[in-house]
This record gives C-alpha cells, structure tokens and sequence, in this order.
C-alpha cells in the first residue's frame, strides 16, 4: 500500500492540543499512519495522548462515536479524548495512548483469541440506528459500492482507477464471483471492524490488550463482518494473512463464540466476504506494480469452492 502520511505543521499542532486537550505537547514519542497522520504525544501535563490527523469524511464522527460506546463497555480499545475537530482543511481527534503488547496473542490457538475477541465487539458494540453515518466503507471493504465497475475507488490512492488497469483476469473473476456471492443474499446489519489485522491488535498474553484503527468500523451483515475477519488475522505475523484452514478455525471459534451456528447461506458469505477484500488488496497490489501477496490464484479458487462458486479453471 502507499506509504504517504499527511504533513502536519507542528506549530497547528501546538494551538489543536492547547485548544482541545488543554495542554500542549511536550515530546513526541512517534509518527505513523497510512491514510492518517498518527502522531503519539506525551503533553506538558504529563498525559500521554494519540492525534490523528487526515482527510475530513462524514463517517469519522460516527466512528469516533462507536469506539466511545465501545471504551464505555469495556472493551479494550482506546478512549477518545475529543470529537471530530477541523484542522487545515481535514479533521483531527484524539484518544488516549495504549503502548506495548505483542502481536500475536500468547494463547495456544490463535485464531480461538482472535475470534473470541472479534465476537465481543460486535456483542458490545451500538446497534447501527444508535449512531451517526458509518457510509460508505472504506474501499477494501466496499464489495457493494454506487460507482461504476466492479472496484472502488482505492483509498490508498485516490488517483489509481482500479477498473481501467488490465489484468490480472484471474483477480478480476475472483472479485466479481465473490461480490455476485455477496448480492445474492443479505441479513440485519450489525457493526463491526472491517480491517482485523494482526497489526490493528496486541495482546498481553492470552488477554486483548488493545485494538487500533477505530476508522474501520462499518455497518454490515454478521456474516461478511466475520468473513473480512476471519480472512485478514493472522496466526503468524503481522504480514501475512490466514490461511484457508485458520479462516476455516476462525469460524469455527467465532460461532461457538456466538453460541450460535451460521446458516448454510451465511457460512457461504463469509467465505465470499473474504474473497472480496483480499482480491481487492490484491487488484491494488497489481495496478501498483507490487507483488500480489494477498491472495493468489489456487486460493481464491479454494475459498471460492467454499463459497459455493468453484472458479474456472
């Protein structure tokens, strides 16, 4: 993905954190991001903070406001410490800075922790009706967008027409057979987190330290929310993906999580959600020119046979 992090002024900085923070910086202690700048700060106050700083968009407000509901409940996530605040033509907030934890849970099934973890959110978290707009996704999960073609708009680089770059034919047909997967059935919406990267968790042994990346909460199905899920974690590393066999664990896990099995229909859809968003991963990675490293070929046939659509061969 692109490396670009948005230039922050350091002196704008100064006045965002004396004006809504009540204190201004004092050290910084990191700088990040992808699509936002993320920039840790110990104040003079002593208080350790996260400012996240990038493009202004609707939907923020209403992550902002689920991630609140969620800290209120008690899931470990950071508590955000302002709203959504404008800042030289884009928007910041802040929350609390949560450091350490490892990246991998210290439990001896994996895929048990992540799902389990998974689960909880969606339990806890406000029914969609209880918060302001969380529309439209973010691209790679955004199978049923309102623009033309079969991909979004990429995210990671607006100026990239995903659907005006040839090839490669077989990422194209996986996408398209998953979202055709995807449309041909539905259920009551739910919230969740549509970006379970190994890297968007730590863990402190076997117990959830926190989760990051609060901008990637959506409305959707149970059933594809938990198929973006089980397709992304990781076992591993933070750079690799899952496996068909640790999706398969996952599901496994979040259902009996659940305490409830998913229907024939809906099992079919969290193998098809899982094509999507890393077939999506993978179409960026091609009309980059990077290696295609989110999905390949024999994979996406697989996870395609489990979804009830076998690829051509």
């Amino acid at each position: 993905m692109s490396p670009r992090v948005r230039a922050v002024d350091p002196d704008r900085l100064t006045r965002w954190c004396t004006e809504h923070l009540g204190s201004p910086p004092a050290e910084e202690l990191f700088r990040s991001g992808h699509l936002s700048a993320v920039i840790g700060l110990r104040l003079v106050d002593g208080r350790e903070v996260v400012v996240k700083v990038r493009p202004d968009a609707p939907r923020i407000a209403g992550c902002v406001e689920v991630q609140r509901r969620l800290f209120e409940a008690g899931y470990p996530c950071p508590r955000p410490l302002t709203g959504v605040t404008s800042f030289d033509g884009g928007i910041a907030t802040a929350e609390t800075y949560v450091p350490g934890g490892d990246v991998l849970p210290g439990a001896e099934d994996a895929a048990v922790a992540f799902a389990e973890a998974f689960a909880r959110l969606v339990r806890l978290a406000p029914r969609p009706a209880e918060v302001s707009t969380l529309d439209p996704a973010p691209s790679w999960a955004a199978w049923n967008h309102a623009g033309q073609g079969l991909w979004p708009r990429s995210e990671e680089d607006p100026e990239v027409d995903l659907n005006a770059v040839a090839g490669a034919e077989w990422i194209d047909e996986a996408g398209r057979r998953a979202r055709d997967l995807l449309r041909a059935g539905g259920a009551d919406a739910v919230i969740g987190h549509c970006d379970w990267l190994a890297g968007n968790l730590r863990w402190s042994g076997e117990a959830l330290l926190v989760v990051h990346d609060w901008d990637s909460v959506i409305v959707e199905s149970e059933a594809v929310l938990v198929g973006f899920a089980a397709a992304l974690y990781s076992t591993v590393s933070a750079d690799e993906l899952a496996t068909v066999e640790e999706t398969e664990r996952f599901l496994d896990a979040y259902c009996r999580a659940r305490g409830q099995e998913f229907s024939a229909g809906e099992l079919r859809r969290t193998w098809a959600a899982g094509v999507w968003t890393r077939a999506y991963d993978a179409k960026y990675q091609h009309a980059v020119g990077q290696p295609v490293t989110s999905l390949s070929e024999d994979e996406a046939r697989e996870r395609l046979r489990r979804a009830g659509s076998p690829a051509r061969r």
